[in-house]
């Protein structure tokens, strides 16, 4: 296990974001933020310290538990951190989320979705922490 990581590499390891590219552009834009300090891509964590992350309008608070530099599943990414999103937060993004969309249905005749419309039906159905478009 190292002693340090990257920042950007850690939160694309434990799946926070979808792909590296995605973790550094959010520490360039100031979407990474460790109490007051806004985090660039090549800060290096250590353990114990808390991050807050914004995506998608939601701010999203993480404490590193464990240091990893690999992306491993999403089984052994959940112990390395922890959740410390307010509870309002949560509430926020379920209000907006959970219960809002009907079953999808294609007009009769419409035929399977093609490879780019299935890609974007994925997009819009992603989990919880994946609010890069918005």
């Amino acid at each position: 296990m190292p002693d340090k990581v990257r920042v950007d590499k850690w939160l694309w390891s434990v799946r926070i974001f979808k792909s590296r590219t995605l973790a550094t552009t959010a520490c360039k834009s100031g979407k990474v933020k460790m109490g007051e300090t806004t985090l660039k891509a090549s800060y290096l964590l250590s353990g114990n310290e808390h991050i807050l992350v914004r995506k998608g309008g939601y701010a999203f608070e993480f404490k590193v538990l464990k240091l990893i530099s690999k992306r491993v599943s999403a089984v052994l990414a959940q112990p390395c951190y922890e959740d410390l999103t307010p509870e309002d937060e949560l509430n926020k993004y379920n209000t907006w989320f959970i219960g809002k969309a009907s079953a999808e249905k294609r007009e009769k005749g419409a035929g399977r979705p093609t490879k780019r419309e299935r890609r974007e039906l994925e997009e819009f159905k992603d989990d919880r922490y994946n609010f890069d478009d918005l």
